[in-house]
């Protein structure tokens, strides 16, 4: 009796980093996250009453000498994994 590979899993969802404009404190930067980074960022931003410049310039302030885009997948990682916001 043989037995049936078991099926392989299914990729990872991997798109290419989408740049959008954000303002911190009165200047404009850019910033490169996945889009599904970018829909959490957005959860968050409603989970916490905030718009995504003020969300943006919350975590800028706490980031110290990690880029921007880390630190923003850093934060939405930590709310995804705290409950604070769900799947999609």
């Amino acid at each position: 009796m043989t037995t049936a590979a078991a099926p392989a899993p299914a990729p990872l969802p991997a798109g290419r980093p989408a740049k959008r404009s954000l303002t911190l404190r009165g200047h404009r930067t850019s910033v490169s996250l996945e889009a599904e980074f970018w829909t959490a960022f957005r959860d968050l931003a409603t989970a916490r009453g905030l718009g995504l410049n003020a969300l943006a310039s919350r975590i800028d302030a706490g980031r110290g000498d990690v880029g921007l885009a880390s630190a923003i997948r850093v934060a939405v990682l930590g709310a995804a994994l705290s409950g604070e916001i769900g799947p999609r």
